[in-house]
Formats: structure tokens, sequence, C-alpha cells
């Protein structure tokens, strides 16, 4: 039941997001407004002394900092201070347009040279290499190694060449447009965008935002003459414009001297265009804005009450959104709250402070809020509810109670960042770097923070908390945006309705009354149980325990972060168990892992831990069950006792349990308006071949789930620990560790079933299966195609996949996007399983247009033909190593790398010292390799089919 990912996605659709080149997104502020000038109060906070931050004649900033984390890695970024906003009326979207052209031939690198150049030195296309293009700045991400000289200098010629040197050849530009309209019509051709294009204009005040929406216009997109891009990247990429970045393990005289090298020589135009910063107008009145669209599947109602806020630059603003952050936790806690009760108005509510339109419109901010409502007529009921919190909030304020919790969460979040100073990733750096470039954010140090932070939460009241709560709702620069499914238009509510909601929404509201529970965790401690044997393993850095109940505990202590330690655990069973009429409740029995622990609802148990940095929550899939979470070093013996009471004393919560069952029913009803959650399902049936376990859910099945039934089988789960594997990663002592899994794991209860996941026979039909879904009212393909069978499953054979994998991607990607011009970014995703039975998947995925859906599917499979008959190339294969070595050396200083491998390699029964092998595995493959792999792999017995393609 992922259902606040579904509705969270949906609310969020009206945020603008950057445009990027690549795969991969990034999530980054964007540069902040003009806004009306305001005089400094407080003092500048100075920047950390660790930066180089320098100029060169030319006007080209830069930004220097030396990092070891990670080891042999630097951090190279190219900002621009240009975006859309700085295209004329015949250049719309060719500043993304421009950012694609860096990628296809600069002055060394002609064509694909460079992405061939640095994938054979490690560095993975889309997921490393990137770049985004936003209303205000278009930005270039190289992560890189720096044990290599050459290609470490390198990584700067390729940033210059970014920055002044990109050929802009006519027959690349023309192969690029169709990149670029299908690159629209991946990201839109949907509700989504369809409800955005009426709501923009609105949203953006019809100002210059909204004419300049970064992706531009297919139309020109089609049809401009190369000298307008030229024009563009002429005018508008010169260094009083540009910065470079660079935080890594490098010497800082070194890079230093590079940059002035690399970019000394770019010129400004002799007559430079004025870069403008544009801004939006205040309203005095409600702005009200309702769209509908046939394939919208819920009721979404928003105000956003607008004001102007520049950047973090002085002690004052820095206090400020500290208390800003206070009152978003705090907000966020009492939604949650009412959202847990029985008869909340809404499926999904929050009311938050930040950034205008998720950042990307300068110097504006707002609290937005958010209400989405199971019914149309419902909708003015269920904002006035979400409403109702902001006033409540600005009339009374928040309780000391609600106070000094959010104190500890804050006091104990910074507390955790400053013992990770020293472990802070370059990438984090970099995006302090940039915002300064951008907005003038300042750069504190980790000490400063500390510090400011440390005296701020000393001195601050109360009262002063609640007086900028009561600036949030503004009384001007309100806005009013629904969006609702076109077949309810004539029920939503008026104009007036809205209006009145936000004026009524205050009446009657009460203060909120603090239902902090003052109580253990757990009632009664346990009586420890014992260790009866302990090995080591020196190879891979582990200590095996096995204690008294049968539970085995593997123990990796690092030193890759000074305050984390993760865990997990698994024991064989899960909803795989289940009857065939209860597996409904037990798929569901999540929900009580869900609905708190003991005498603790979720609200209270939050509020509990505040000022500890410890979680740990329980979980049943289909063929495990167990426990995963993290903590501080300091605060393990809370994650311990966490285990312990959600094994033996769950909750069982009447309310939580029938909101979400609601909650569902209102969703499962409402989906098959949108073409992607039909497809979906019809993949998730085709694939479980229509076994009824494997089916998406239904509204008859949502009313088979049973509360009593969902924690009967969560207890029965959990009331045998004898099968169970703990293995915990990160900085601790093994023997400071002891005393804690004696007292908390040794004492769960035993059983000793020694149980066994049940196979169910859920496995995708053999032979050729062709489905094709017509849905959706705009030229927009989805297409599947999937090659699978069972499988002997082992580290030989999984390499040859992955290698096999690697380099199809490669080909279709080159096929499909850069010689079709078909598609923006086709997949190939590769999945293994041993467990219930061992099968592999290869997937080619790709959207398109219906009348390039044969031609594309065609392609790809030549594509795949020509594996069989030749194999990889050597060339790819190189690539494909590189890139797997330098993966595995930043995997293994990675907590999260050891405990996926660790657990994995132990529930499959395989050899812990695997990993070891690696690099014989990785030297065995080659070009022979990955033709007979692909003979056997992708020979079309077992081929599936799948498309979605608009409603004939």
């Amino acid at each position: 039941m992922k259902k606040y990912y579904l509705i969270y996605a949906l609310a969020s659709g009206l945020f603008i997001q950057p445009v990027l080149a690549q795969q991969k997104k990034t999530t980054v502020k964007a540069p902040i407004a003009k806004a009306t000038t305001k005089p400094i109060v407080g003092k500048i906070i100075p920047n950390d002394p660790n930066v180089i931050i320098g100029k060169l004649p030319n006007g080209l900033t830069y930004y220097i900092r030396k990092n070891t984390e990670p080891n042999k890695r630097a951090e190279l970024y190219l900002a621009n201070k240009i975006g859309s906003l700085m295209e004329n009326e015949e250049q719309q979207g060719l500043a993304h347009f421009t950012e694609h052209m860096a990628f296809n031939g600069t002055k060394d690198f002609p064509k694909n040279e460079m992405i061939n150049y640095l994938q054979k030195a490690g560095v993975r296309f889309g997921a490393d290499l990137n770049a985004y293009t936003g209303f205000n700045q278009t930005v270039y991400q190289l992560p890189i190694p720096t044990d290599s000289v050459e290609v470490f200098k390198t990584g700067f010629k390729i940033l210059a060449n970014w920055a002044g040197k990109v050929t802009m050849d006519g027959k690349e530009i023309d192969n690029e447009r169709g990149v670029i309209v299908e690159e629209d019509r991946q990201r839109g051709k949907n509700a989504q965008q369809r409800m955005s294009n009426q709501l923009l204009p609105f949203l953006l005040a019809n100002s210059q935002y909204a004419k300049r929406i970064p992706i531009g216009k297919v139309e020109i997109l089609n049809s401009f003459t190369h000298d307008k891009i030229r024009s563009f990247y002429a005018d508008w990429y010169r260094p009083n414009l540009q910065s470079v970045i660079a935080v890594g393990d490098f010497d800082v005289k070194e890079v230093e001297n590079l940059i002035k090298q690399n970019f000394s020589d770019l010129k400004n135009p002799a007559s430079p265009k004025t870069r403008i910063n544009y801004d939006l107008p205040d309203n005095a009145q409600p702005l009200v804005k309702i769209a509908t669209d046939k394939e919208q599947p819920y009721n979404v109602a928003q105000v956003i009450y607008k004001q102007r806020e520049g950047s973090v630059k002085t002690d004052s603003d820095y206090k400020k959104s500290l208390i800003q952050s206070m009152i978003n936790n705090m907000l966020a806690g009492r939604i949650q709250e009412l959202t847990q009760k029985g008869g909340a108005p809404f499926l999904f509510a929050q009311s938050t402070y930040g950034s205008y339109q998720g950042g990307l419109v300068w110097g504006i901010s707002a609290l937005t809020t958010i209400a989405v409502s199971p019914t149309t007529a419902g909708l003015d009921k269920a904002l006035k509810a979400a409403l109702a919190e902001n006033e409540r909030m600005a009339k009374f304020g928040f309780t000391a109670g609600e106070f000094e919790t959010v104190k500890k969460k804050i006091e104990a979040g910074m507390e955790k960042q400053y013992k990770e100073k020293d472990k802070t990733k370059s990438a984090v750096y970099v995006q302090q770097y940039l915002e300064n470039f951008l907005t003038g954010s300042s750069i504190p140090s980790a000490d400063y923070r500390y510090a400011e932070t440390k005296k701020i939460l000393t001195t601050l009241t109360l009262t002063e908390v609640n007086a900028l709560a009561k600036t949030l709702v503004t009384k001007n620069n309100q806005i009013i945006v629904v969006q609702a499914p076109e077949k309810d238009a004539k029920d939503l509510p008026t104009e007036a309705q809205l209006i009145a909601a936000i004026k009524t929404a205050g009446n009657g509201v009460t203060p909120y009354v603090d239902n902090t529970v003052n109580k253990p965790l757990i009632a009664q401690m346990p009586t420890a149980g014992k260790i009866v044997s302990e090995t080591k393993n020196d190879k891979v850095g582990i200590t095996t325990l096995v204690l008294n109940n049968g539970i085995k505990v593997i123990l990796k202590p690092t030193d890759f972060k000074n305050d984390q330690v993760i865990f997990t655990s698994f024991g064989k069973g899960g909803s795989s168990l289940a009857s065939n009429d209860d597996f409904q409740s037990a798929e569901n029995a999540n929900l009580v892992a869900q609905s708190g622990v003991g005498d603790f609802n979720p609200t209270q148990l939050t509020k509990y831990l505040a000022g500890k940095t410890a979680n740990a929550s329980a979980y049943i899939d289909s063929e495990y069950q167990g426990f995963s979470g993290s903590s501080s070093p300091k605060d393990l013996e809370t994650a311990f006792q966490l285990i312990y009471a959600r094994a033996t004393n769950p909750r069982k919560d009447v309310d939580i349990f029938n909101k979400n069952i609601s909650d569902f029913k209102v969703i499962t009803a409402n989906k098959n308006s949108s073409p992607t959650s039909v497809y979906a399902d019809t993949v998730q049936a085709v694939m479980a071949n229509y076994h009824k376990r494997g089916m998406p859910t239904t509204l008859q099945d949502i009313d088979k789930i049973s509360l009593d039934k969902a924690y009967a089988f969560y207890k029965e789960r959990f009331a045998d620990a004898s099968g169970q594997t703990f293995v915990f990663v990160g900085n601790f002592e093994v023997e400071k560790l002891k005393p804690f899994i004696t007292t908390y794991l040794a004492s769960l209860p035993a059983l000793n079933k020694n149980e066994n996941f049940v196979d169910n026979g859920i496995n995708p039909p053999k032979g050729k299966v062709s489905k094709t879904v017509y849905k959706g009212l705009e030229d927009k393909a989805t297409v599947q195609l999937m090659f699978h069978d069972d499988y002997v499953y082992n580290a030989d054979n999984n390499i040859q996949l992955d290698a096999l994998k690697a380099a199809l991607e490669i080909k279709i990607l080159e096929r499909l996007r850069e010689k079709e011009s078909g598609v923006y970014s086709p997949g190939v995703d590769l999945s293994v399983q041993k467990y219930p039975s061992a099968h592999y998947y290869f997937t080619i995925s790709f959207n398109c247009s219906k009348a390039n859906v044969d031609k594309l599917i065609n392609a790809a499979l030549e594509e795949v033909n020509s594996f069989k008959v030749n194999g990889a190339t050597a060339d790819d294969l190189k690539k494909f190593k590189s890139e797997e070595a330098r993966q595995e050396e930043l995997s293994l200083r990675d907590n999260g790398f050891w405990l996926g491998y660790l657990s994995n390699r132990l529930k499959y029964g395989d050899n812990v010292e695997q990993l070891l092998g690696d690099k014989q595995r990785l030297d065995a493959v080659d070009v022979a390799s990955t033709k007979a792999a692909a003979q056997k792999y992708l020979n079309g017995d077992n081929y599936i089919r799948l498309v979605l393609v608009p409603e004939k």
C-alpha cells in the first residue's frame, strides 16, 4: 500500500522541474529572485576558511576545497548563471538544447568522444556525468577519479570545452532535435503536463517565467535555424557568468593552476547582453484557479501564502531559517497526528514553508498547504481541515512541550552533522558553493553552524517561535489552486467557496493539546540471554555471534562514518506462509508495524525519540520478516529497545488501520483514470501469469483485509526469533555491543520451528507473450521488452549478466537515441533472484511516439541479435570493467554496501568472502563470454512484449 508516495507525487506535480540533458534527476535549489532591497540585519556569516574562492581576470569565479571523502575522487562542476529566462522569442528551449549539445561535440572532443573517454575512465553517463537547465542556471557535473593524473587533468579540459568550445555542428543539432522532443514526450504528454499548462501561467503570474518554461516549444525545437542556438551560446556562455567548482582528494595549488590554464583564455563578448533578474508581482486579493483533466485521478487543493525572502547571509537570517525548520517540523507533526485519527477528511495533507515552486522562482518563499480529498464534494472540507492547522498555529502558537521536543530533534541532528564533519562527502560542499555562486548565500563552516545553532537553541524562546509562525499565514499574496477529474467539474467548490474556506478555516479552532506519553518504551526489562559461540572472519572483517535462542548476529565495525550504525535482519517465512484465504490480511500486516508500538502511537513515539538518533522498524515481505534501522553509537540501546518492543509488544490501532483501509479504497477506485496505472496493473498481472496472489489489489480484495488477522499474523511471524539473522555495520566496538545483544536480542522468544518460506508458484509465463494496453489521450507509448527464464544463481553467472546488461545498455542508447533519434532515455534493467525460485529478467524499456513503436522495437531486437552473433565489443567491455572497478572502490568504504552485501550473501547461503574473487570474475568477462551469455539469456524463448499506446 504505497498510498502516500502516490498521492504526494501527484500533489507535488505543480512544481516545475529543471530540465535534465541526461537520465539522472538532480534536485538542486535554483537561484533566488530579485526582490525589494532591504537593509542587512545582523552580522555577515563568514565563509568557511577551508574553501578557496577566486576570480580570473575574465570574471570567471572558482571554488576549490580539498576533501578526502571519497578518497581518490573529485567533484568538478561548471555553473552558468544562465537559463531559459535569457532566451528571446525565437530561442525558446534553446538554453536546454545548448546543454544537450555540450555532449555532442566540442573543439577538443568531437561528437561522442567525450562520453567514450570518460566511460573508459570509469565515469558513468547519466549516473555521474550529467547536467541540468533551469530558469536561471545551467549546471554541468563531472565526478572524476584523481588517481590518474591524465584523467584528472582532462576533467578540467572538459569543463573548459563546455564553457566556451562547443562546436554546434549543424548535423549534430538536427540529430538532437528528435531526442529533445522525445524528452518532452517522456516527461509529459500526461494529465500532469496538461494541468501544468493550465496552471503555470497563473502560478507564475504571466511573467517572463511563464513564457520561458525550460523545455521550450516543440514547434521551435523542430524548426529553429542553427544560427539561433549558436547566437545563444555566444551571447550567454561567457566567463563573467560562469563558475568552476572543484572539491576532492587533490592538491589545491595544482587545481588552481589547472583552472587558470584552462579557463583564462575564455573571452567575454565585446558588447555583452544584460542579464536581467525577473520577478513576480504581488496580489492583494486571493487568486483562484481550477484545473480539470480526464485522466486526473484525485481531487487536490492547494493554498499558497507567498512572501519575499532572500538567501541566508547573516546570523539573523540563519536564526530565522532555523526557526522556520522548527515550525515545519511541529506543524507536520500535528497534521500527521490528525491524519492518523479516524474521520480525517483528507487522504493526505501537508503544510510547509519553503521556496516557492520548489525554489525555481528567485526570491520568493511560501507557506504551501496541500489537501487531497477522497471526494470532490468533500474538497472544501478537506482544505478547511488542513488550513485550520495553519490558523491554530497562527492564533495560539505551539506548546512548550512541542517546543522542547523540536529543540531536542534539532540538537540531535546538529550533533550528528558535526560529528561527521570530517566524513562529509565532496558533493555536499559542491552544493553549498553552487548556492553561493548562484544566489549569494553564505558558506558557513561546520564549526560555525555547530556553535551558532547551539547558541540559538540556548537562548531561543517559544514566544519568538510563535511570533514568526504567525507571519507565515499572510493576508495578501494568497493563491488557491484546485486540480480535479474532469468528470467531477460540476461538483467542485466555486471560487467564492474556496476563498471562504481560507477566511473561515480558523473559526472555532482551539489550542492544540499535547498528548505525549510519559512511560518507558519497555515496561519491564527482559531477562538477558547468552552468547553461545563467537567466530571471526578477518578477511572481510566480521564477527559472528550465535545466541542461546538461535539468533545469529554478524558484526562489521567500520570507520566510514563517525556517527552511524545501520542494521537489518531476516528470518524465513514472510507472507508466503499465509493461506490463500488470508494472504490479503497477511500482506497488510505491515500496517501493524506502522501503528506505533505498545502504548505509543506513531506521533507519540516520535516525541519519545526526540533527541535520540535511533530508529528501528519491522517488516514482512513475501519471503522474509525482520527488522531494519539505524542509530548513532550513543543511542544504540534505544535502537535495540525498539527492536525488542516491535517484536514483543506490537500495537493494534483500529483508527489508524481503518483510515489506511478507507484511503486505500479511494485510491484503488480512482487509479484507472491514469494510463500509467492501468499499464502497471497489466504488467503486474502478466508477470504473475494471473496468479491470484500476484494480481493487482481490487476493492473486493481490500474488503477481505482484517485487522484481527493482520495483527495475529504479525504476532505469529515474530513469535519465533530462532531463525533471525541480524547484521550490524558501522562505528561500534564489538565488546560494547554485546550487552545490548544479550539483553534485547538473546531474550527474544524462540520456538525453534526451523521455518522456511513457501514457493506459491507466482512465476512469469513461459513462451512468447504480447500484450498491448490502449489507454491515454496523447501520442505517448511505453514499451517493455522482457527476456526471462529459470537461472543457475551464482557469482560467475551474475557477473556475465552484469556485463551483458551494461554493454547492451550502451548499444540500445546509441541505436534508439543517437541513431534513430526516437527516444530520450531508454533503459536496460537486469534483475536476478535466487528465491523462491532462481530466475533472471532482462528488460529493455523506453517511451516514444505511437508511430515509432514497431520500428524502435525492431531496432532494439536487432541490437539484441547482434549480441548473439558478435557479443559485446571490446570497447564497451572496457567501459564496463572500468566502471565496475571504480564503483567497487567506492562501495568498499560504504556502510550501506556492506549491509546489503552481507545480508544478501547470508540470505542466499553464499560465501561471505565472495567479493574477494570479484577481480578474477571480472577478468573472465570477454567478447566470447558475452556472446555465449547473449545466446543463452537473450534467446527469446521466453519473451514478453508489453506496450501502452493511446486509446484507439
